[in-house]
């Protein structure tokens, strides 16, 4: 058990099984973004809560007589034990009691939490903004929760060039705004919107997304739900069109001339930074 300090940008797995507390010790709002995978749960599509104490508390269903012999304790002190906290999910303390919540531990914090803010990104581009993965390889209790996440910055009006996944990714706006597109099954559009701080989208497997940002840019964190995903460009220097170009000819049928054009395009990085040159 440790008492850890948070910040911005940092990534905490908690391993299914793990209890945790959070407590804001900070003089400003704290925005925690959960995220858990619902498909085991009791009630599909809705996070499953394992509460010790509280009004749906696991402890306060028990009889008064069982907390008492568990704890060795009488009867009146069994019920005041269990039933003394009305608040439900989310207690706000009294200043006495936030006295007694102990300084977090750092070297608990260095081994638990990896700070997004703080990695090398694997892209990186001038007045374009900057894309960081970080893998179960790196950070090993991703492997344990079984996922990758990214964080997307992107600047004024850049856009990331199409992209896919071969499992679901869940991504969230953290800051600033945009627009985003998804293509589905047999080449359908079936997302076409803006987005904005706080909200959440969701991209199936192998559907295709691209996401560009307006002028005050934007801020993007993606959760894949796997550690084995296998992500693919379909834009970019690193696009999956990079083939011979007799067979993108031929795929795309249009002439020679223009299909040289389009790969020479393709030199351009994941990030393309406007304005573009059109033809």
């Amino acid at each position: 058990m440790g008492f850890i300090g948070v910040k911005k940008g940092d990534l905490l797995p908690i391993p299914c099984g793990s209890v945790s507390s959070w407590y804001n010790y900070g003089d400003s709002d704290v925005v925690v973004i959960f995220m858990a995978d619902a498909t085991k749960a009791y009630v599909a599509g809705e996070i499953t809560y394992f509460l010790l104490t509280g009004q749906q508390g696991h402890l306060r269903a028990f009889s008064p007589e069982f907390i008492a012999k568990t704890y060795q304790i009488n009867a009146d002190k069994a019920k005041n034990l269990v039933g003394s906290q009305k608040g439900v999910l989310l207690i706000k303390l009294s200043e006495e009691e936030a006295r007694k919540i102990p300084i977090p531990n750092e070297e608990v914090s260095n081994i638990l939490i990896h700070n997004m803010d703080a990695s090398q990104p694997d892209v990186e581009v001038d007045n374009g903004g900057k894309l960081t993965t970080i893998k179960g390889t790196e950070f090993p209790l991703l492997e344990q929760v079984g996922i990758d996440v990214s964080c997307l910055v992107l600047e004024s009006c850049a856009t990331r060039a199409p992209s896919y996944a071969t499992e679901p990714q869940v991504c969230y706006i953290a800051k600033g705004s945009g627009e985003v597109q998804i293509v589905g099954i047999n080449g359908k559009l079936v997302l076409n919107t803006k987005v904005e701080t706080g909200q959440l989208f969701v991209v199936p497997k192998l559907f295709a997304v691209v996401v560009s940002a307006d002028g005050q840019g934007i801020e993007l964190v993606s959760i894949v739900t796997s550690t084995r995903a296998v992500m693919g460009e379909i834009a970019g220097k690193n696009s999956v069109l990079k083939t011979n170009p007799s067979i993108s000819q031929m795929s795309f049928n249009v002439s020679q001339e223009s299909i040289q054009h389009f790969l020479q395009m393709l030199e351009t990085g994941t990030i393309i930074v406007p304005p573009m040159n059109l033809y």
